[in-house]
Formats: C-alpha cells, structure tokens, sequence
C-alpha cells in the first residue's frame, strides 16, 4: 500500500519532478549549442562542461550559512526563479544575434550555484516538512522520479533537439524552473523562525558559520565516512563517462542512438531500486542496506573496461550500467535519509551545502586527473583504473556499520541541547 505523505509533500515532489525532467531535457544543450550554433572547439566545450559548475559550487560556499538563517521554502522560489531567468538569457540572446561562449559559461557558473543553495534548502526543508519514519520514503520517491527523468529526458530532449535546435530545450528547462516556484507557492502553512547565526559586530556571518557544514561532516565519524566515500565513488564512478563516449563513439563505431540507448534503459534499474530501498531497510536495517548497496555499486564499473563492438558491447554497458544504477538507487535514498537524521536541524542546509561542493569538486578534480591518464594510457585503460580503484572504496563504510547507531544518539542530543 501506497504511503500518503501529505499535499504538502505532494507539491514538493511535484515541483522536484518538473525541474529534474526540464533539466534532463535540456542535458547535453549546452555543449550542442557551442558546437552547432557558435562552432566552438574542443578546449571551450570542455571549459564548458567543467570550470562552469566548479566556478558555482566555489561562489556557493558562503550562500550554505545564507540559506541556513533564513526561512527555506522562499530561498528555494528564488533559486528557481534564478535558473529560470539565466536560462531564459541564453535563447534571448540567440534571438538577437548577440550569443557567446562566455555567456553560456556565465549561465553554468549562475545555474550550479542555484543548484547547490536551492538543494541544501529543501533538504532542510523536507527535514520539517515529513515525519522522521518518512523519511527514507519521501527520498525513495525523489530518487525514483530522478532515474525517471534521466531515462525519460535526454531522449525525448534528443528529438526536440532535432526538430527544432538544442535553444529550445534551454527554453524548455526554463519554463521547468518556472513551474516548480509556482509548485513551491502552493505549500502552505508557515515555516518556523529560522535560527539565529552568530554575527561580528559589522553584522557578518562569522568564520564559525561559513565552516559549521565541513566541521560537522568531518567531525561526525558516520558522516566523515559517508562523505569521503561519496566523494571519491562519484568521482570515479563520473570520470567514466566521457572516456566510454570516447570509446563507444569512436574506435568501436557505435551510433549516437545506441550511445544513448546504452544508458537509457539502464535508469530502470533506478525505479527498481528507489522502490527496494525502504523494503531493505525495514528488513535488514539501515546499516547493513549501506554496506551491500554501497560495497556491491562499487564492482560494477570495471566491467565497462571489456566493452567491445556490436551487440554483446552493447549488452555489457546496459548490463553494467543496469547493476550500477539499480544499487545506486537502493544506497542513494538511504544515505539522504541517514544525512539527515544525523544532522542536527540548526546545521541540515549547511551540511548539504559543504557536501554538494565538495563531491562537485571531487568529480571536476577527479575527471580532470583522469583525462590527462586517458591522453597518456587510452580512455580503455583508464577505465580500468577507475574500475580497479573503486573496489576499495567500501571499506570506508566501516565506520557506519562500526558507529552508526551511537551516532544517531548523540546526534539527537546535540539536537535537543541545541534546541
């Protein structure tokens, strides 16, 4: 049976819903604007995909302490109305003849920065939002129409693209920013008065506030343990992507639509996933979910090093990204849910904060590393680096087996001492 979790709750998904579809629609546009509409080279198109969110998630540092003293869910219509006003520059720009590189680099640095303050607000939010026993619920059906969007999104974006040019999805994806403010208008009730950070005498935020999200991460065992393994998992688990599109587009002569239709049926493995988690937990506890999911995730990727031409190649990267992506969606809800609750709520968007920059960091680090191995090895060997580093990373999940339940002790001490 279906668990309700409120109307409040329901615009909340609803608004998520629509901005992750408008963003998984317009997923590969910028990089197709630059080469089609403004016939950029290599250099600039990688500049693109990487110094833009990287720039952001450093201007995002200070908004963490801003978002955490001040009320969420209008923080969060500001975010959106934000994106969706940088996004809606970019087809007016192209309208008027007027667009550039720089412009697109400007919007990236505009969007990831929204991205992370708008991310660290409804985390805290949806915190006060739903009971703690629905927790790992409510991030299961965020996870889900996440995989949702990824597997539906880029190939119904590939078509608009086609019928009429990548300008349109951007314009697409604007609207999906607009429609989730107006989704986020329609929750009611008033939230509480946020907490009160300790200022300077000029009025500042203090030192104190800006490092409170990294001092409780790296401070709190569970958590310092989480948030490595993150790091370092999505980073190399992420630096596969352009190399596999490296090698599957060209010396092993896949076509574009097989390159897609290689990691769009896969998202299944999220439905299924996102929808296994909360029955796991309830069997096997929390604990023992983040140890199979987060240890069985980090095997899959090597296999992507033996892919080969034709259909069995084909059938190894679905089969990969399949097992992938189906322990990924178990572990993901199961990980946001236990971020929280070990946060204390004077800290959730913090928190959240300090982890979006750190893992985007991690993943910009990590694939740069990684190109330059790819030049040196080829993008196969690389791969298998990758996928042979990966394995190690679950025994930084001892901690959480170790450790986990005292955490959630005194995490909900320090929560009630700080009340």
């Amino acid at each position: 049976m279906r668990r309700a979790l409120g109307r409040d709750f329901g615009w909340l998904w609803a608004a998520y819903g629509v901005s992750t579809f408008g963003t998984w629609l317009a997923f590969s546009a910028f990089p197709m604007i630059a080469v089609l509409e403004l016939h950029a080279g290599p250099s600039e198109v990688a500049a693109l995909a990487a110094v833009g969110p990287a720039v952001g998630a450093v201007l995002a540092v200070p908004l963490g302490p801003w978002v955490e003293f001040r009320r969420k869910r209008p923080v969060m219509v500001t975010a959106d109305l934000v994106r969706c006003a940088a996004l809606l520059s970019v087809p007016l720009a192209w309208a008027l003849g007027g667009l550039g590189i720089g412009q697109l680099l400007l919007v990236s640095v505009v969007v990831a920065a929204a991205d992370i303050s708008f991310t660290a607000a409804s985390g805290a939010f949806l915190k006060g939002l739903v009971a703690r026993e629905d927790l790992l619920t409510a991030n299961g059906r965020f996870e889900s129409t996440m995989w949702t969007a990824t597997m539906l999104g880029p190939t119904l974006g590939a078509a608009v693209m086609g019928l009429f040019g990548p300008v349109v999805t951007v314009a697409a994806d604007a609207v999906s920013y607009l429609l989730s403010a107006l989704g986020l208008r329609a929750i009611g009730g008033r939230e509480p008065e946020p907490a009160a950070g300790r200022r300077d005498p000029a009025g500042r935020l203090t030192g104190a506030d800006l490092l409170a999200g990294w001092r409780h991460l790296l401070g709190h065992r569970t958590l310092r343990a989480l948030y490595v393994n993150t790091m370092l998992v999505n980073g190399l688990i992420m630096v596969g992507s352009p190399l596999l599109a490296v090698l599957m587009l060209g010396p092993l002569h896949f076509a574009p639509w097989q390159y897609a239709l290689a990691f769009a049926v896969p998202c299944s493995g999220g439905l299924l996933g996102s929808r296994l988690a909360p029955r796991l937990v309830a069997r096997y506890g929390r604990r023992r979910v983040l140890l199979a999911s987060g240890t069985l995730r980090a095997f899959w990727p090597v296999g992507l090093a033996f892919v080969g031409p034709g259909a069995g190649g084909l059938a190894l990267v679905m089969a990969v990204e399949f097992g992938l992506i189906t322990c990924s969606a178990v572990y993901n809800p199961v990980l946001a849910t236990a971020r929280l609750e070990l946060t204390p709520t004077d800290r959730v968007a913090r928190t959240l904060s300090a982890w979006s920059v750190g893992t985007k960091a991690s993943i910009a680090a990590l694939t740069a590393l990684w190109g330059v191995l790819a030049a040196l090895v080829g993008p196969r060997a690389a791969l298998a680096a990758a996928g042979v580093l990966l394995p190690a990373t679950p025994l930084l999940l001892v901690a959480v087996r170790d450790g986990e339940e005292g955490a959630v002790v005194s995490g909900a001490r320090e929560e009630r001492a700080g009340a």
